[in-house]
């Protein structure tokens, strides 16, 4: 008898995908075709684990370690856990629309086991075929690979289960055929050549940060005139959002992240200094206090701050540098309810000391305090909140000091 074998058929893991290139396509693939395409970056770090593993496994940890970064005993590793509790919260719902997370981008390593005709014409749509075993290696986005990982060893620990999970879809990017020295490449150009967000730029765009949301609500609280149709604008539209400092002919005058040392400082006081890039929680208010308390205080002190020196802001002086802000929001907190009874100003003792401050960008008045004047006398600002903000803030308390005298104009 003689067995006729099977027409051949290409098996293995099947992806719907669009090309954007001749060697990449983008797609979605399911939770479980991920943990099962790409293995887990922290087990090919086990030692002990690799040893005992297949040899597909061992083969791809080699290619790994060819183009990707450790994860074990470095912040990227240990970024891990706080990133699949992200990605937990996001698919619980309990992010509302507000979460995201990046296309992870894939190499497969060797050529396509098989890539259809366009599934229907004139879309671009095709499903391609990878083989069981093949190396596919994250060579950027490995941090949340690993994460989906963590969390589909254990949906239990993060509050899913592996249905919901299973419901999810990650978008990615696959590079085929690529050499190492290519691949090699693409992890450079995603990890060098774009521009690292300064943290407490990224901090000011972060809308569950109290800090943020109460820098806001500040800004929405006051209205100014700025000369145009004799209509009082809303502050918040002459805060930019977007940059680290504001431009000679940009239209605002005070960026968000400065604003938000100011709210920051004016709920903490000095310690506030140290938190200007950190994420301020609710539950990590002052004792005594929360979110409702602290923000019945802190808009009204600042929104009469930002309307009584609005001319001072519309003229880019002093007071809009961080450091300047954050001096300001340590005698601010002195007259929030919380603040150290030896030391509490009334809000009328707050302006009174506010007074008399020589605003103006000159070097007669802040160098040393906030700032530095180079050979030709011009001032610079950029020492930075922690570095000023409490020289600042000892300026405005203390009129009787030097700094006191010299911020005053005495």
């Amino acid at each position: 008898m003689h067995i006729t074998l099977p027409t051949t058929v290409v098996e293995g893991i099947q992806l719907t995908v669009m090309p954007f290139r001749a060697d990449a396509v983008i797609g979605t693939m399911s939770v479980p075709t991920l943990v099962q395409l790409v293995p887990s970056p922290r087990r090919e770090e086990d030692t002990k684990t690799l040893k005992a593993a297949s040899g597909a496994v061992r083969r791809h940890a080699e290619l790994r370690a060819l183009v990707q970064r450790a994860l074990k005993s470095t912040q990227k590793g240990k970024n891990v856990g706080s990133y699949a509790e992200y990605i937990a919260d996001g698919v619980k719902g309990e992010l509302g629309a507000g979460w995201s997370t990046p296309p992870i981008t894939f190499w497969h390593a060797g050529p396509l086991a098989a890539l259809s005709d366009e599934l229907l014409p004139g879309t671009g749509l095709r499903t391609l075929t990878i083989t069981p075993g093949t190396c596919v290696v994250a060579i950027d986005g490995e941090t949340q690979t690993t994460a989906w990982h963590e969390l589909y060893d254990d949906p239990e620990r993060y509050g899913l289960t592996y249905a919901e999970l299973a419901q999810v879809r990650v978008p990615f990017e696959l590079y085929v055929d690529l050499s190492v020295a290519d691949a090699r490449q693409i992890f450079y150009d995603r990890n060098v050549q774009g521009v690292v967000v300064a943290k407490n730029l990224a901090m000011s765009m972060d809308q569950r940060d109290f800090a943020t949301r109460l820098a806001h609500r500040v800004a929405d609280a006051v209205k100014v005139d700025v000369d145009v149709d004799d209509k009082l604008v809303p502050f918040t539209k002459l805060v930019n959002a977007s940059k680290r400092q504001v431009g000679k002919t940009d239209p605002e005058v005070v960026t968000l992240s400065a604003l938000r040392a100011l709210v920051i400082a004016a709920i903490y006081g000095r310690t506030g200094l140290s938190r200007s890039a950190e994420t301020v929680h609710e539950d990590e208010l002052p004792a005594g206090t929360n979110a409702e308390r602290v923000e019945g205080s802190v808009v009204p002190l600042l929104a009469r701050l930002l309307s009584d020196h609005f001319p001072h802001f519309a003229s880019r002086s002093a007071i809009t540098a961080p450091a300047v802000l954050a001096g300001l929001g340590i005698a601010v907190h002195q007259a929030t309810p919380w603040a150290d009874p030896m030391n509490a100003l009334g809000a009328e003792d707050l302006h009174r000391l506010l007074a008399d401050i020589q605003w103006d960008r000159e070097a007669r008045y802040w160098d040393g305090v906030a700032a530095k004047a180079g050979a030709t006398g011009r001032l610079n600002f950029s020492g930075g909140v922690k570095d000023s903000g409490g020289r600042v803030a000892d300026a405005i308390l203390y009129p009787g000091t030097e700094a006191g005298r010299k911020i005053r104009g005495q």
